[in-house]
């Protein structure tokens, strides 16, 4: 499974951005993919994911309201919307994939693939 990130950059708070998670190598289907992201100096953190199975969907409190993730399974992407964003959400943002369904790990265990991450960056 190799899975490509895009859409990070530079926003002023309260702005927007739209990340995508391209993957292939697998049936795109019967893969969860989940969001996770870490700022200089703190620990991974599980930010959203939508499962496989009937893609139940998950969001961190610190982000509850601004994010949302959904799924295309024609283009084999899944989607970050990121709305209101704050400083705090300023972070190396990486999408991974789960072949275990209906799957949420918030530090990001039984996730097999990972991208390569794309920089998201909020001033305030």
């Amino acid at each position: 499974v190799q899975l490509v990130e895009s859409g990070g950059g530079l926003v002023q708070a309260g702005g927007s951005l739209r990340l995508s998670c391209a993957a292939s190598g697998f049936t795109f289907d019967d893969l969860g993919i989940g969001w996770f992201r870490q700022a200089p100096g703190k620990e991974r953190e599980g930010v959203s994911c939508i499962a496989s199975g009937d893609g139940f969907t998950y969001y961190a409190d610190s982000v509850k309201g601004r994010f949302t993730i959904s799924r295309d399974n024609a283009k084999n992407t899944v989607y970050l919307q990121m709305n209101s964003l704050k400083p705090e959400d300023t972070a190396v943002y990486y999408c991974a994939a789960t072949t275990i369904s209906n799957w949420w790990h918030h530090k990001g265990v039984g996730y097999a693939y990972w991208g390569q991450g794309t920089q998201v960056t909020v001033s305030s």
